[in-house]
């Protein structure tokens, strides 16, 4: 039996449950058949429609590259999720999150509890240039930990930021924050990093270059933006 998490996403046999069916591109509720209760979201290559805008057959890359960015960080904004072979051919795989759908933003927004982990994921999606944070992409856990989902549309050379957390426009960094931001900033530039040898075969190098961009940038802003209208700043639909 296989109790890890990661191990498992990673190493067993994936039965699929179903199609989940308000998602835009192919996307399967998969269990992993060696560990217990372990329910993953399963983004197969082949299941992706085309873009006009993003490379094809990179959205499932762009899923794991926002993991391997958060897990980085050490800001656990993303679910564990890895790039293996699947029913449907090769894709990402990220552990479900059981949650109550309608604790989605703008429900969370309103607590003041939630605030801090709201701002670091602003922060986050800033970084990796989201250009899909949904209301309905914010997940509130069992133990109350707030996860983001959803993250095929990320790391454009171009700023193509779309997200409703608008409301924490203005709030300053965290410290913590700003240093981690500054150490990935530095560590993307070095091919020898290891951030950048688990980006290395998920984005391109322009790509990762853009991503240290970004994250200085912020580290200079020192505070989160607030909303430009002009910029089509909200996804579609909002939830």
């Amino acid at each position: 039996m296989i109790t890890d998490v990661r191990r498992a996403l990673a190493e067993s046999p994936l039965t699929v449950h179903g199609r989940i069916v308000n998602a835009s591109n192919g996307t399967l509720l998969v269990e992993a058949d060696d560990a217990k209760d372990v329910l993953a979201v399963y983004k197969p290559a082949r299941g992706e429609r085309p873009l006009w805008d993003f490379p094809p057959a990179t959205l499932h890359l762009r899923e794991v590259a926002a993991f391997e960015v958060s897990d980085y960080l050490g800001w656990e904004v993303v679910p564990p999720t890895l790039l293996r072979d699947g029913p449907f051919g090769p894709g990402s795989v990220q552990l479900f999150i059981e949650h109550d759908p309608r604790q989605h933003y703008f429900v969370l927004v309103q607590d003041p509890a939630h605030r801090d982990a709201l701002a670091r994921m602003a922060a986050f999606d800033l970084v990796v240039n989201n250009a899909d944070r949904k209301g309905g992409h914010v997940l509130r856990d069992a133990d109350g930990h707030l996860w983001g989902c959803d993250h095929g549309l990320t790391f454009h050379e171009q700023t193509k930021l779309r997200t409703v957390i608008w409301e924490l426009g203005g709030r300053p960094l965290a410290p913590r924050w700003c240093d981690d931001l500054r150490r990935l900033a530095a560590d993307v530039t070095s091919p020898e990093s290891a951030i950048y040898a688990r980006l290395a075969g998920l984005l391109s190098p322009r790509e990762i270059t853009v991503l240290g961009q970004r994250a200085e940038a912020l580290v200079a802003a020192g505070v989160l933006p607030d909303l430009d209208p002009d910029e089509r700043p909200y996804p579609w639909p909002p939830i």
